[in-house]
């Protein structure tokens, strides 16, 4: 779909109920991300992501497990900004180049615990939900819990709504990311 279907919305622009959440994200943020921009057509697509993924990043999950589901759904959406946006947030994270080099490219990751969530985050959504027990059981011996893996779901059904949104509005990387696409 051309990008054009989808306006870049301004704050005058846009639907009233999706004004809050454009004016808090600009800021945090410092700029009016052009994802925000364009979701703001859908006021309750941008607020329920926005809370959702509030609450994603309030889970028991380490930052670096979170970062890691979030690449590895965003590399497996083909989501190009997303991939860039968490680049972003993994190295003001720390994380090792080589960890962020493989979650862009879907390879294993040299952590082991933070392989097991990338591992479990395809099973889930390959699985729709469904994995056997093996699989459940491989994340748990990695120091994950029960609570662990529903918040894995939580995480995919996230990012699933940003990356689809994303790639659906053919939202643009914004040059403050541009060296992290």
């Amino acid at each position: 779909m051309p990008a054009t279907a989808f306006p870049d919305h301004t704050l005058e622009s846009a639907p009233a109920a999706a004004r809050p959440t454009m004016a808090a994200v600009t800021r945090k943020q410092g700029y009016l991300p052009a994802a925000v921009a364009r979701l703001a057509s859908a006021p309750e697509l941008l607020n329920g992501f926005m809370k959702v993924s509030a609450l994603f990043e309030s889970t028991t999950l380490d930052p670096l497990s979170r970062e890691t589901l979030v690449m590895t759904v965003a590399a497996r959406n083909g989501c190009h900004l997303c991939v860039a946006m968490h680049t972003a947030k993994l190295t003001a994270l720390g994380a090792d180049a080589g960890l962020i080099a493989a979650l862009r490219d879907g390879s294993p990751l040299p952590d082991e615990r933070l392989e097991a969530v990338r591992e479990f985050t395809l099973a889930v959504i390959a699985a729709s939900g469904a994995v056997d027990a093996a699989t459940l059981q491989s994340f748990l011996s990695h120091g994950y819990t029960t609570r662990n893996a529903l918040e894995v779901v939580l995480g995919i059904g996230a990012y699933t709504m940003s990356t689809l949104a994303n790639r659906l509005t053919d939202a643009p990387v914004d040059p403050q990311l541009a060296a992290f696409a």
